[in-house]
């Protein structure tokens, strides 16, 4: 669930263009394919550097591509865990 501060940003049609091209662009759990587990499929488009109130509105970070990774709920839930 979206922080207070992100919700905006995550309704907004340049995030859901991005992630959505991300999505068909990788298709499968980054994290899972580096372990070897091939072929479970990305559901979630995460922030590497984890949005914050701070650099939502940079562009490098919000909406760069090089900083996202697609993640299975599994791997999104436990890189939240760690937190």
């Amino acid at each position: 669930m979206a922080k207070d501060f992100a919700e905006g940003f995550y309704g907004r049609t340049a995030w859901r263009k991005l992630a959505i091209a991300y999505r068909k662009k990788v298709c499968f759990c980054e994290r899972c394919t580096k372990r070897g587990i091939l072929g479970i499929p990305g559901e979630i488009v995460h922030h590497k550097i984890h949005l914050n109130k701070d650099n939502i509105k940079n562009p490098r970070i919000s909406l760069n591509e090089a900083n996202l990774e697609l993640l299975c709920r599994e791997c999104h839930e436990e890189e939240h865990k760690r937190q």
